[in-house]
This record gives C-alpha cells, sequence and structure tokens, in this order.
C-alpha cells in the first residue's frame, strides 16, 4: 500500500508539472502578439484604438473557446486535449508570424483572432489537476498549474529579443517547434487520473446544466474581475509603459515580464492559502488590494522603482485572486461538471481580459498622457467585486467539490 502510495503521489506530481508546462508554452503563444504590439504600432502606424484591437484579438477565442474545451475535457480527458490544443496552435502561430513579417495590419487581425486557440489550455488543465489531486489539495494543485501563467512572462522577456537576434517569423518557428515537440511529449508521457470517469453526456446540455448554478456565475463574475486584470495588464503593459514612461520594447517586455511573473508566483500561493482557510478571504484580501494597487496607479507614480513596485504588487494581489477563486471553484463544483463550469469560469476571465486594453486604449489622452479613465474603471470593479463577495458569498459552503452530482437547491438559479 505504501508503494501504491508513493507510485500515485510520483505519478500525479509529474503528470501536474508536465500540464503546467503545457500551459505555459501555450500562454507564450497565445501571447505572442502584445510584446511585439508596440514594434508593430510604429512599423504600420497604428493608432492607439488599433494597436489595442490588435492586443484584445487573441484574448477573444481564447475565451470563448474555453466553454467548449472545458466540456470537451469531461467527456475525453487532460491528456488528450493537450495535445489536441498544442497542434492546433501550430499554424496560428506560424501565421501570425509570417503576418508580421509582410508587415500587414488585416491579416495579423485574422490570425491573431485564430491565435487565441493556445489561450483555451487553461480549460483543460483545472479539471485534470482536479482529478488527480484529493479535495484537500486542490487549491495547491489548480494553483501550481495556474502559474502556467508563467508564459506570459516568458513571452514577454523573451519575445522581443528573440526578434532582435533572428526576426520576426523564425521567432515564431521556434514557439511553434516547442508546441510540436510538447504534444509529442504529453502523448509519451503525460496520463489521465485513474479517478477520471469520462462524462458522455451531450456537451451542450452539459453546458446548459452548468449555466443553471449559481456557483459558475459568480465565480465567473469574481474570476472576470481578477483573471481579466492578468490578462488584460500582461498584453497591454508594454504599450502602456511605452506611452507613459518612454521606454523601448525590450525595455517594456522586460518589466511586463516581472508583472507576469509576480503573478504567477502568487498563484499557487493563493490557492495554497484556501485549502487552509476559506477561499472568501484569500478572494476578498485580493480585490481590496487590487483596487489600493490601481488607485496608485492613477497617479502615475515615477519610473521606475516606485512604478514598479504598485504594478508588482497590483499582480500579487491579482495572482492570490486567481488561485484563490480556482480553489472556491474546486470546493463547490459538483464532480461531474468541474471541466463544464471551468470552461465558463475561465471564459470569463478571458473576456475580462478582453475589453480593458479596449477601454484603455479608447480612453488614452494623449493631451495629457494618462489612461486615467481605463485605471479608474478597474478601480470601481474591483471596490463592486469585493462588496458583492463581501456581502453576497458564505465563507463555508453547503455543498463541496467532493460532493458528486449532488447540488444543493440552494445553489441552482
Amino acid at each position: 500500500m505504501t508503494r501504491s502510495a508513493t507510485g500515485i503521489g510520483a505519478k500525479r506530481g509529474a503528470n501536474l508539472a508536465l500540464a503546467t508546462w503545457v500551459s505555459a508554452i501555450n500562454f507564450w503563444a497565445w501571447n505572442m502578439i502584445g510584446p511585439l504590439s508596440t514594434i508593430y504600432a510604429g512599423e504600420l502606424s497604428l493608432s492607439s484604438t488599433q494597436t489595442s484591437m490588435l492586443v484584445a484579438t487573441p484574448i477573444l477565442v481564447g475565451s470563448l473557446g474555453r466553454i467548449v474545451v472545458g466540456a470537451l475535457t469531461d467527456r475525453f480527458g487532460g491528456r488528450v486535449m493537450f495535445i489536441a490544443i498544442c497542434l492546433a496552435s501550430i499554424l496560428p502561430v506560424l501565421a501570425v508570424g509570417a503576418a508580421g513579417r509582410a508587415g500587414s495590419y488585416p491579416l495579423l487581425l485574422v490570425f491573431g483572432f485564430f491565435l487565441g486557440i493556445a489561450g483555451t489550455v487553461f480549460a483543460v488543465g483545472i479539471p485534470f489537476a482536479n482529478n488527480w489531486y484529493e479535495p484537500a489539495r486542490r487549491g495547491f494543485a489548480t494553483g501550481v498549474f495556474g502559474a502556467g501563467m508563467v508564459g506570459t512572462a516568458l513571452s514577454a522577456f523573451f519575445t522581443p529579443r528573440f526578434v532582435n537576434w533572428f526576426g520576426v517569423f523564425p521567432t515564431h518557428v521556434i514557439v511553434a517547434v516547442a508546441l510540436a515537440a510538447t504534444a509529442v511529449v504529453c502523448f509519451v508521457m503525460m496520463g489521465d487520473s485513474p479517478q477520471f470517469h469520462p462524462n458522455t453526456d451531450p456537451v451542450v446540455p452539459k453546458l446548459v446544466a452548468a449555466l443553471k448554478l449559481r456557483v459558475t456565475w459568480e465565480m465567473a463574475f469574481l474570476y472576470a474581475v481578477v483573471f481579466g486584470g492578468f490578462v488584460a495588464f500582461s498584453n497591454y503593459l508594454p504599450t502602456y509603459i511605452k506611452t507613459i514612461y518612454g521606454f523601448s520594447a525590450v525595455d517594456a517586455g522586460a518589466r511586463t515580464a516581472a508583472f507576469a511573473l509576480a503573478a504567477v508566483i502568487a498563484r499557487p500561493i493563493g490557492g495554497a492559502l484556501a485549502d487552509r482557510i476559506a477561499p472568501k478571504y484569500v478572494v476578498l484580501a485580493s480585490l481590496a488590494g487590487t483596487a489600493v494597487m490601481a488607485a496608485i496607479a492613477v497617479l502615475q507614480p515615477p519610473p521606475d522603482v516606485w512604478s514598479a513596485t504598485d504594478f508588482i504588487l497590483l499582480a500579487v494581489f491579482l495572482g492570490i485572486g486567481t488561485g484563490g477563486v480556482f480553489a472556491w471553484v474546486a470546493r463547490r463544483a459538483p464532480a461531474r461538471s468541474v471541466g463544464s463550469i471551468t470552461g465558463i469560469v475561465a471564459a470569463a476571465g478571458g473576456l475580462g481580459g478582453y475589453f480593458p486594453p479596449l477601454v484603455m486604449g479608447a480612453t488614452y489622452d494623449p493631451t495629457d498622457n494618462d489612461y486615467t479613465v481605463g485605471l479608474v474603471l478597474l478601480v470601481a470593479t474591483a471596490v463592486i467585486a469585493l462588496i458583492f463577495t463581501a456581502t453576497k458569498l458564505h465563507a463555508r459552503e453547503p455543498v463541496s467539490a467532493t460532493a458528486g452530482d449532488r447540488t444543493d437547491p440552494k445553489e441552482t438559479l
């Protein structure tokens, strides 16, 4: 029995580590346009609104696609879906590289749309990790998998440098090769948990059933705020930093990488904290900190120490919140619907990151060189979410993720 437990522990650790890498390389692919947006803006003479559209387009598909991918994961398991997403992301990555080398804004928009496929990977990893770990450690497991967001930091730091060293298209070829190699490794080494049992119910009724649960909408709203804030800043921050502080694309990318890395480190901390205390309090702390840091950003703290400190702390609070919210999902979601609920919640998080870049671009004040309106809206959103969490959600839920398919009547709409 001891040997068996040890073997299972080693397998789940290896599978969690591999799943986290799959997430990281796909997040890198998903974020290929953001770090280069300032270069495209200069070379193609793009307006602030056009730049924000370019940055936001991959986020849209990466968000909405998670709804379907989450439901498919319930049926086919994480291994199959991880491989499928890696392979399906290769062509869009290469196409975006070709469009960038050709200097075509319309093609960048079109191929950037399909690049969003890589962003759907998140809806695979949460149910995959849940199946490998017992309920008491699911906050930790989902937090570690969520650290795959480090792919945004890798992209922000390395993509502009690779373009300087190798050129636009070869940089995209490198990422495409990494996706192909990852798919091969998953085929050879990855396995679904023995606890995974395919849910062969039709996809649409499963999604409809998930949408009838109150937990789905509550968690979707919170995740749209915390993860949406992370996605928005990790994609738009290079433009923001270059516009406000005048840094080069490489320097802006390095600072964006620090932001993303801080959120990545904080995410498993948030998940682990939510294993030990009620997730509600973790999320409350996250939202309060987010509101304060965003309010400070409105004042445009001077570079480099003060502005960097503010944005890194903002990333920490957002990262803690993302870990806390999905630990909450793991506790509350009926076991056979985790993939469907995860897909919807993850989609809401992505959509939460789709609109802020558009708002930032549309409300930029070139006269005073500030994004005050967009940042104030973030403060207001965080405060509303804080009040909602404090007054409407319970610290202890009547139904946990271990409750199988039982659903408390209070949990339905």
